[in-house]
């Protein structure tokens, strides 16, 4: 299996790119290509000491930077997140993934693999961690303004893939509301849950906020817009809370026993609440495996990306999308 990826893109460079990509090929046999500046890439590899990687690397003579707006990918069509998509979309990958401007990598990825039929628009579908395990929300970002029937296809693509991350037979599928009650919401949400009560999926009603990190759902839809805040302010809440322990850890000899004691426990949960665990976030929707990653993906980071990433093509999650949505 190759899987390309963008390796010019990311806050931290390209080194964290190509370790996780080395990782990803000693543990499970990917072949990593690199898409970006040629000279630049075999200098890191060297510099890395990854010589024993088999790398393929393809050049792209191009970058869009986080200043550039997301449609400058039509102007700079050697950029090297187009170019990954168009390996993908030429069949010389299996999957493509990307930790650069995610505005650009969605457009990339729409422009050149285009929707599936049936789907009218694509969505960022991400694995957020909760007590005593994960759900999926969708959209995370893709999509600020929605109509019902956006909505319901999210449900329909994020249902399926929930199935295959999660490896839940059947997921329950709850749409982010503001009350539990089904009179509450907008017209967005009263509308969508008409369409998604006639859907066949397994529609458990409306889900709160204060509700996502307890499990009472696992596939959680709404618009790109309220979607991407519960990200941001989950990411935000969890820094936060392990930097409010550190800070009181540290404010007495008492405190700072049990502390020690408990480092553990903490790492545990740590490593749970971390984006690093849960790699990339698939575009669904677009006709091809293509991943988003959150710009400051570290080696853990990426690694998981390629190992979300095979997971969905030995799934042939692409083709089970198409047959679901097929008008």
């Amino acid at each position: 299996m190759k899987i390309a990826i963008d390796a010019m893109g990311g806050d931290l460079g390209s080194s964290p790119l190509i370790l996780g990509a080395s990782d990803a090929y000693r543990e499970f046999g990917i072949v990593p290509v690199l898409v970006g500046d040629s000279p630049h890439l075999e200098s890191e590899i060297l510099r890395l000491g990854q010589r024993d990687v088999p790398f393929e690397i393809v050049h792209a003579p191009e970058i869009i930077s986080m200043h550039d707006a997301a449609t400058d990918v039509r102007k700079k069509r050697g950029a090297s997140v187009w170019v990954a998509a168009e390996l993908l979309k030429e069949q010389k990958v299996d999957a493509a993934i990307s930790a650069g401007h995610t505005g650009a990598s969605m457009a990339s990825a729409l422009l050149v693999l285009g929707r599936i039929p049936g789907v009218d628009r694509p969505a960022i579908a991400t694995v957020i961690p909760h007590l005593s395990g994960a759900f999926i929300l969708v959209d995370a970002g893709a999509n600020v303004d929605c109509k019902p029937s956006h909505l319901l296809q999210f449900a329909r693509m994020g249902f399926l893939y929930a199935r295959i991350v999660l490896n839940l037979p059947s997921p329950r599928v709850a749409i982010l509301s503001n009350g539990e009650e089904e009179s509450k919401g907008n017209e967005l949400v009263r509308e969508t849950q008409k369409l998604l009560r006639g859907s066949g999926l397994p529609f458990i009603g409306n889900v709160e906020g204060r509700d996502l990190f307890f499990g009472k759902a696992d596939v959680v839809v709404t618009d790109g817009f309220v979607g991407n805040v519960v990200l941001k302010t989950s990411e935000g809440l969890a820094d936060a809370f392990f930097k409010m322990i550190r800070s009181s850890v540290g404010e007495s000899l008492r405190s700072r026993i049990g502390g020690l004691l408990l480092r553990p426990a903490f790492s545990r949960l740590k490593k749970k609440v971390d984006y690093a665990e849960y790699g990339g976030a698939p575009l669904l929707g677009v006709n091809g495996p293509f991943f988003i990653c959150h710009g400051r993906s570290d080696r853990r980071a990426v690694h998981s990306a390629f190992r979300v990433a095979m997971g969905v093509v030995r799934e042939s999650m692409i083709d089970r999308i198409a047959k679901e949505m097929s008008p």
